[in-house]
Formats: C-alpha cells, sequence, structure tokens
C-alpha cells in the first residue's frame, strides 16, 4: 500500500504556471504507475497525466499536451506536474494517484487507480 500526500496548489493568474508535487510514503515507489487528476466544481473527476514507473513512458489528456508535463524522482519518492499557460478552466483540485498495473493497462481506464491522495486545490484567476 502507498499513501500520497499533494502540495503545491495555489492561486495563480491566467498565463502563469505552477508545479504539484505529490510524496509517497513506502520503498516500491518505482513500481507503480503514478497519475495525476482533476476536479472542477461540479464536475466529474477527469484524467490529465500518468507517467510509468521508470519515468520513461508517459501519457497525457488532450486537455494538458503542450501545457503540463509529468515527471517523477524515484529517488525523492515525488510526483511532479509542472504546469504552463494555466487558464481558468484548469481551475480544480488535483489529485495524485498510484497503481501496480502497468501503464499500457492503466490508460484503458485511467479513474481505476487504486491509491490516491486528498487533492490540492489550484485556482487560476482571469
Amino acid at each position: 500500500q502507498v499513501q500520497l500526500v499533494e502540495s503545491g496548489g495555489g492561486l495563480v493568474q491566467a498565463g502563469g504556471s505552477l508545479r504539484l508535487s505529490c510524496a509517497a510514503s513506502g520503498r516500491t515507489f518505482s513500481r507503480y504507475t503514478m497519475g495525476w487528476f482533476r476536479q472542477a466544481p461540479g464536475k466529474e473527476r477527469e484524467f490529465v497525466a500518468v507517467i510509468s514507473g521508470s519515468g520513461g513512458n508517459t501519457y497525457y489528456a488532450d486537455s494538458a499536451k503542450g501545457r503540463f508535463t509529468i515527471s517523477r524522482a524515484n529517488a525523492k519518492n515525488t510526483l511532479y506536474l509542472s504546469m504552463n499557460s494555466l487558464k481558468p478552466e484548469d481551475t480544480a483540485v488535483y489529485y495524485c494517484a498510484a497503481d501496480l498495473r502497468s501503464i499500457h493497462t492503466i490508460v484503458v481506464d485511467p479513474i481505476g487507480m487504486d491509491y490516491w491522495g486528498k487533492g490540492t486545490l489550484v485556482t487560476v484567476s482571469s
């Protein structure tokens, strides 16, 4: 089992940048495929990006391509999401998630990942 704690959220102006972090417990972080998701007020949780255990494979939602970058530092048990050119519609609670299944399996149903953090709020003002 792994425990996840997100940080780095806050208020930013449109066009700005932010980097989220997700700290994971345990000594097997590199075994987990990791993902970022978000949930805007009144909307369902949606997939943002996912990264393989080694960091060698990534997959993004269309809304994130070209603006967001998912990365990980296995030696630090930490997952990151760098967000650039932020828009008001990016406002949401951002969650990280972990799963032992391969990235190729998870991309079919990313919402079904096993372990979730409690989220960090990102607010983008216009």
